[in-house]
């Protein structure tokens, strides 16, 4: 058996579940075995990009012990836009 964590946060609040999942067992395995506790419920797991430690992946990546998965929420600015909005605001 192998023990991952899985992470969504928020601007305001982070949701951490630790899970045990068999050897061999996948990034898709471990966000059905969070799919129905608080904070991950009402998510689109399938839908929403995911990582490992801050790398992008796909759901059939192969997990190792004390990985760390990651759900990544769509951006609310891009960064280019927003160090442009920050120059701006410098100048006035």
């Amino acid at each position: 058996m192998i023990r991952v964590e899985v992470v969504y946060a928020l601007p305001d609040v982070q949701y951490l579940q630790a899970v045990t999942l068999p050897i061999g067992a996948t990034v898709a395995d471990a966000l059905q075995a969070v799919a129905e506790r608080e904070g991950f419920r009402e998510l689109d797991l399938f839908a929403m990009p995911v990582g490992v430690y801050g790398e992008a992946c796909e759901p059939e990546r192969r997990l190792l012990d004390g990985d760390r998965v990651e759900l990544y929420r769509p951006l609310i600015l891009d960064p280019k836009e927003a160090r442009r909005l920050r120059a701006e605001n410098k100048l006035d």
